[in-house]
């Protein structure tokens, strides 16, 4: 179950991080302050798989870096992007790096890539915690005993580490892509709020839910369908929001009819949708909790919502949060 977790986890962060435009900003925001450096346009897909030999050298292992990109220019590969996505610190990352960084490079002089280009790796960091491995080579041989002369021999490998959650204001400013939103809601929780247009929303919606701890991926596309809501027509944070809260308790209002109604054939039409209506009104309000609740709303916020949108009296609005808030 963990490891399917973290594959789902995996894949939402790449298909995010996958998109040019996003990759771009990514760079420009974090690489070059800002600065539109690298654009979209120039960014094509690249391996991601490199090669090495193993057990003595008698036989080949490959390796796969999260994402690999390639910035064009002139027709010409200028630079090799890497980007990994980390939950956890990893003091050995730079063992890791050493040998993504020098596949790539090796693939360069064995002729497999076409001509000779810079490699740079970004580790994006997306744990809660701050990130406490070693950054450089020279660090991570720190506590051995080592002769001083020698230190300034050892190629100081980097890794050059974003604490994602714990950007500054500032530094989150950069970025114009629909990062900025994943990145402010990370930072500013319950509290935000943003009229920011979304491009790729079935991807947001995949990364906000797996950045929140929750991994249920599954339909993601036909739910924004049955909301109406195109990938290509222009939609604010705000108001995908407010689609979802709608969506989610339509769902529970249609499902409890549905099975109103199956039952009224048996137990007569009068008490089947009046069971029916009640049990939509049940199941509307358990979804509007839970969707509350993903994204991060307060009981507070939930409970003014629930009772805004069906028309609680104070008890059974306590009843069903104590009941529907805490599953």
């Amino acid at each position: 179950m963990r490891r399917e977790i973290d594959e789902r986890k995996d894949l939402a962060e790449k298909d995010f991080i996958a998109f040019p435009d996003v990759a771009a900003d990514v760079l420009n925001a974090l690489l070059f302050d800002g600065e539109s450096i690298v654009s979209a346009e120039e960014l094509i897909p690249a391996p991601t798989e490199t090669l090495y030999s193993g057990n003595n050298g008698k036989r080949l292992r490959n390796q796969y870096e999260d994402l690999a990109k390639y910035e064009m220019r002139k027709g010409q590969i200028r630079t090799m992007y890497l980007f990994a996505n980390q939950t956890l610190p990893d003091s050995r990352m730079l063992l890791r790096k050493a040998g993504y960084i020098g596949g790539a490079y090796r693939e360069q002089y064995e002729g497999k890539a076409a001509g000779t280009f810079p490699v740079v790796e970004l580790i994006l960091y997306w744990g809660k915690g701050r990130w406490h491995g070693s950054r450089e080579i020279r660090q991570l041989f720190s506590g051995q005993d080592l002769p001083s002369k020698l230190r300034k021999y050892m190629d100081n490998i980097r890794l050059h580490v974003w604490e994602m959650r714990h950007l500054s204001q500032k530094t989150r400013e950069r970025f114009r892509s629909d990062m900025r939103i994943v990145l402010d809601y990370l930072a500013e929780g319950n509290t935000y709020r943003s009229d920011r247009p979304v491009v790729h929303k079935a991807a947001l919606i995949r990364m906000i839910k797996v950045l929140s701890g929750n991994y249920d991926m599954e339909e993601i596309e036909k739910q924004l369908e049955t909301m109406n809501i195109k990938e290509e027509e222009e939609i604010t944070v705000c108001d995908l929001f407010e689609q979802y809260e709608i969506k989610g308790r339509n769902e529970g209002l249609l499902q409890g009819r549905s099975e109103g109604i199956q039952e009224g054939i048996s137990q007569g039409i009068s008490r089947g949708i009046t069971r029916g209506i009640q049990q939509g009104l049940t199941q509307g309000i358990q979804v509007l909790i839970r969707t509350c609740r993903d994204m991060k709303l307060s009981f507070a916020e939930t409970s003014e919502r629930v009772q805004k949108g069906f028309q609680l009296d104070d008890a059974e609005l306590q009843r069903n949060m104590e009941q529907y808030w805490s599953e």
